[in-house]
């Protein structure tokens, strides 16, 4: 199977926009990524999945932690910077949550220690447990069919 095509499939799943960070000797590291999702409610576990050559990849076996901050749909430069799409350096504040660095204006922040790694094809899957989370009331910011969308309130669909 053709690789474009895998990836156009890939698309056609409407996600979340996410950003990974973490710290290794006081440097935050942050990378955009639409992997995440949950896992287990008892105990409270998350997975990420990182790319072999992505470079936080070794950042956060390193740190054995890490943040997925859940975009809203301000957030987009965020989203864009993180993956690389802005080149140019902005200025980016952080808050912390339980000690790590969290974007400010996300709907949701959630910190997590890895408890568990597994290398799947030419990605590593990190299993986090939550330890820390904290809410924020926005719309989100999606990513669907290789475009960033917003969920507006006019577009949910009532289910009857």
């Amino acid at each position: 199977m053709d690789d474009r095509k895998f990836r156009t499939a890939m698309g056609k799943f409407a996600t979340g926009v996410t950003v990974i960070t973490t710290e290794i000797a006081g440097e935050v590291h942050g990378m955009t990524a639409n992997a995440f999702m949950s896992v287990s409610l008892d105990p409270k576990l998350v997975v990420i999945s990182i790319g072999e050559k992505a470079q936080m990849l070794d950042k956060i076996k390193k740190s054995k932690k890490f943040a997925v901050n859940i975009l809203s749909a301000e957030q987009q430069e965020l989203s864009m910077i993180f993956a690389g799409q802005i080149k140019e350096q902005r200025e980016i504040s952080f808050e912390r949550l339980d000690g790590l660095p969290v974007l400010s204006g996300a709907i949701a922040q959630v910190a997590c220690e890895v408890v568990n790694v597994h290398i799947e094809g030419d990605h590593t899957l990190f299993i986090g447990k939550v330890i820390e989370i904290e809410l924020n009331e926005k719309e989100p910011l999606m990513f669907f069919n290789g475009r960033y969308r917003s969920l507006s309130s006019e577009e949910v669909l009532a289910s009857k």
